[in-house]
């Protein structure tokens, strides 16, 4: 049983803060709204490092909206819900793709400097998307100039406080069930209760839940598990997205290699140089994330390498120092040249599609409590993100909360929160073995897959999809599907091979014969891939256990959960 609170405490004999708004997280989500909320309301914002420490400093390609005569509503709509494979809200992305164009033009009001060409905004294309609508900044530094200008303007705004090296450790509730405020801990290890009338959680992502991933060291779920300890309903948590182009060279991290690099005519080839693309998708390299990841992985998988490379050498070098200066750059540190170097590039773990659940406004199911940005799942992103709509998601339902909250009535219920479970300090041992006991962890989750029939059953959409996992619920939600109740976020599982063949050891450790090869430096991959025709068939459903893998596969109409390590399997909804 997941515990309610993570530390001991005692809500009365804890100093109180009293503000009218909280927001915890300072990326473009945390950022943005607490700006919004500021015009009426006071805001203490949260960061548990500083307003430069977030996935959003890190975003290179852009930011997408339809600026363009030649785009519409409806093309990009329609590029969101085929990328989401068919599992997007149909509203929630209606609102997306008309408020995001004049969420980018409150940014360039906020001081953000997108990119001109010739007096207009130079828009270009990423995967998945069929017309050029992404707006960037400084070439690839999107994020860092977007929270360079919100950061300055938050920290001169009369009614925004920071608290830089604060963290947030849980939500207080209210006797009425309402959402009342934090608990946080200071720099200095004492801890307060911050009330409000409202919290916005905004702590982004959980990339670090993986070995492989373009996410920061902070993006570690918090968010999203300081919700799930209050009640609060957490969906898709499967959904993870693996970027298929981070940066794979000995002694370099998994740095993220922009879509807009395939977006301005780089080609991917494997490493006896060819193009493979085209066995893939028609669409090439700009097909969407989780097909080029899984086409990916069965390159390295039937050449036995680690890796893929990435070739923009045809584009001239001023071209692409002038487009990718920060990419550019990061290579040369590597003795990689983008302008006459394939750069060698492999999947790896970049957006978590899931996380709390909200509706149109970004309200949870637990009253004054919002969530935005990568830790809510609005509905938007479905299965599989479509590449730069996470920079619009934040901006357009940032503004959203900020309207609702104007709207509350004053709290009305008391607080008075105990804990008393023994936990008094944080535990022992050394922080980089227990994350990577973490991120090699093998807590399961189960998903849904159609029945014997064969009929296509939505795996979301019941009320509710994942069913609401409560502190102190038993494994089996409401709706009948069951997820291991240790961390909501740990949902990798390692399966035996089949036929338990102990098989000739990688030099990771990772057997070679028994599965399909994968990546030789990987010894918990992050990649993704389908054999064709290859597998056992789980009985009853027509589908294959494969091989690891991103997301929502459709074969035949047909869907199976692919969990991110290991093998994938069915189960039927249970009613």
């Amino acid at each position: 049983m997941i515990p309610r609170y993570l530390v001991d405490f005692d809500s009365s004999s804890l100093p109180c803060v009293e503000t009218d708004v909280i927001v915890v997280g300072a990326g473009i989500a945390g950022l943005y709204t607490a700006l919004e909320a500021g015009r009426l309301n006071r805001v203490i914002l949260i960061s548990k490092k500083s307003l430069f420490d977030s996935n959003t400093r890190y975003a290179q390609g852009g930011i997408a909206a339809v600026i363009s005569d030649e785009d519409s509503f409806e093309f990009h709509r329609q590029d969101t819900l085929i990328a989401g494979a068919g599992l997007c809200e149909p509203d929630a992305v209606d609102v997306l793709v008309r408020e995001g164009p004049d969420g980018v033009r409150s940014l360039i009001r906020y001081g953000t400097h997108f990119d001109e060409v010739d007096g207009h905004f130079a828009l270009t294309r990423e995967g998945a998307h069929s017309q050029r609508r992404i707006l960037h900044a400084k070439g690839d530094a999107t994020g860092f100039e977007i929270v360079r200008a919100l950061a300055e303007k938050v920290q001169t705004h009369p009614n925004v406080r920071i608290w830089n090296d604060h963290f947030a450790i849980d939500l207080i509730m209210a006797a009425n069930g309402e959402c009342a405020g934090v608990l946080v801990q200071r720099p200095d290890d004492s801890r307060v209760i911050v009330r409000g009338k409202a919290v916005v959680l905004c702590t982004g992502g959980g990339g670090q839940m993986y070995r492989y991933t373009t996410n920061p060291e902070i993006a570690t779920g918090d968010g999203v598990a300081m919700a799930y300890r209050a009640g609060a309903v957490i969906r898709d948590m499967e959904f993870f997205q693996f970027h298929p182009t981070a940066l794979s060279y000995p002694g370099a991290p998994r740095f993220l290699i922009s879509e807009a690099v395939r977006g301005e005519g780089a080609v991917l080839r494997n490493i006896h140089g060819e193009r493979f693309m085209e066995r893939y998708d028609p669409r090439l390299e700009l097909a969407p994330r989780d097909i080029v990841a899984r086409a990916i992985l069965r390159e390295m998988e039937q050449t036995g390498s680690t890796y893929v490379y990435i070739d923009i050498t045809h584009e001239s070098p001023e071209f692409i120092r002038q487009r990718f200066p920060s990419i550019y750059e990061y290579c040369l540190r590597f003795g990689l040249d983008m302008t006459t170097d394939w750069i060698p590039v492999a999947p790896a773990a970049h957006y978590m599609m899931g996380g709390v659940k909200t509706d149109l406004y970004g309200e949870t199911n637990i009253p004054r409590l919002f969530a935005c940005g990568e830790t809510s799942s609005t509905g938007v992103h479905g299965a599989n993100r479509l590449a730069s709509n996470s920079l619009s998601e934040a901006i357009v339902f940032g503004r959203r909360i900020a309207e609702r909250i104007g709207r509350l009535p004053p709290p009305s219920g008391d607080i008075r929160a105990v804990s008393s479970t023994g936990r008094q300090s944080p535990p022992t041992g050394k922080i980089a073995e227990r994350r990577l006991k973490l991120q090699k962890g093998d807590g399961a989750l189960r998903g849904v897959a159609p029945g014997p029939g064969g009929s296509a059953k939505s795996p979301r959409r019941t009320e509710p999809p994942f069913a609401r996992f409560s502190p102190s619920a038993s494994e089996t939600g409401r709706a009948g599907v069951r997820q291991s109740a240790h961390v909501c976020l740990a949902h990798r599982a390692k399966r035996p091979l089949p036929g338990g063949k102990p098989g000739r050891p990688f030099p990771d450790g990772f057997p070679r014969e028994g599965r399909p090869a994968l990546v030789d430096a990987y010894d918990d991959p992050p990649g993704a891939g389908h054999r064709q025709g290859g597998g056992r068939r789980c009985s009853g459903t027509g589908l294959r256990k494969t091989p690891v893998g991103f997301g929502w596969v459709r074969r035949r109409k047909r869907c199976a959960v692919e969990s991110a390590n290991g093998w994938k399997k069915t189960w039927e909804r249970a009613t």
